[in-house]
């Protein structure tokens, strides 16, 4: 199934500069997340490491680890909050297919090993699909009547004490200016469904990129900046306060308050990174058009 619109092209935005940089640097502790604890010792979750075919994602990692290194001047803040153990969410930006793997790679280096719900066609792809599968993509098949069966599946893996990595925006942003655009409610349905089961609120974190989608991929040289910020856990207790009476499904409404702030927590991030004011509104991708909150 294609993808509605086309991304907007590189010359749509500045490369992340060295000022600004320098800047986010005197606000917060940027380190490089292509090694192994970056912010300092701490446990590996070992049996989380053993289940995923370790072998495979070593050299996954090691092989992203050296594109970073070679194409990007890659800094991140905030990798510190990912928990050593237990079930967590993390909602990422999806500025371009390079970035995704700026968390994947920070978050592997911190000693957990996440699920990922990814399209269903990047299993298919020559190479590097089986090994995607092999290292935690949870295959999502992007049609009518999947959604329940995707959020299901995004449940079991959070109870189960695995920790989950989605996409909220389904696809690459259509925002012309590459900010974060509408996101489908799946990640709160999630959240809050999760929450309910283990009797406590999952700890979610919002992982914004940026730099990455100025990179021209056939010639990348001189290095860009790309910056990554792993923010605090999102609270979002209050949705949860009665959800001893919901039923059988979380209600809509909650799902769709709980993306709100999943989206909002994003662009501000997302504003202090590129030293910007974020546009009013948002991109709707069903309109294709900028609307209000």
């Amino acid at each position: 199934m294609a993808s509605k619109g086309k991304p907007s092209p590189r010359s749509a935005v500045k490369p992340l500069s060295d000022e600004q940089v320098a800047k986010l640097a005197q606000r917060h502790h940027l380190v490089d997340p292509t090694h192994d604890f970056p912010c300092g010792p701490r446990k590996a979750n070992e049996a989380e490491i053993a289940a995923q075919n370790p072998k495979a994602t070593r050299r996954l990692l090691t092989g992203c680890d050296i594109v970073f290194r070679n194409r990007t001047k890659l800094k991140a803040w905030g990798i510190e909050h990912v928990p050593e153990t237990g079930p967590f969410i993390t909602a990422a930006t999806h500025v371009t297919m390079f970035d995704v793997f700026v968390p994947m790679i920070s978050i592997f280096h911190q000693g957990r090993r996440p699920r990922y719900m990814a399209k269903a066609e990047m299993a298919s792809w020559p190479l590097i699909g089986k090994w995607f599968q092999l290292v935690g993509m949870q295959p999502v098949q992007r049609r009518a009547g999947k959604a329940k069966a995707i959020e299901e599946t995004s449940v079991e893996i959070l109870t189960s004490g695995r920790p989950l990595t989605v996409w909220p925006e389904g696809t690459v942003t259509r925002d012309p200016q590459k900010w974060p655009m509408s996101m489908k409610n799946g990640v709160g349905m999630i959240a809050l469904e999760a929450s309910r089961r283990l009797g406590y609120q999952i700890p979610l974190y919002c992982a914004v990129t940026w730099g990455a989608a100025s990179i021209n991929h056939w010639w990348p040289w001189p290095r860009k900046n790309v910056v990554m910020c792993y923010d605090e856990a999102l609270d979002y207790a209050d949705l949860l306060a009665d959800c001893d009476s919901w039923g059988e499904e979380v209600p809509e409404d909650l799902a769709n308050e709980l993306t709100r702030r999943i989206r909002v927590r994003m662009t501000e991030v997302m504003a202090e990174i590129r030293g910007e004011q974020a546009p009013d509104g948002y991109w709707d991708y069903r309109t294709m058009s900028r609307v209000n909150d």
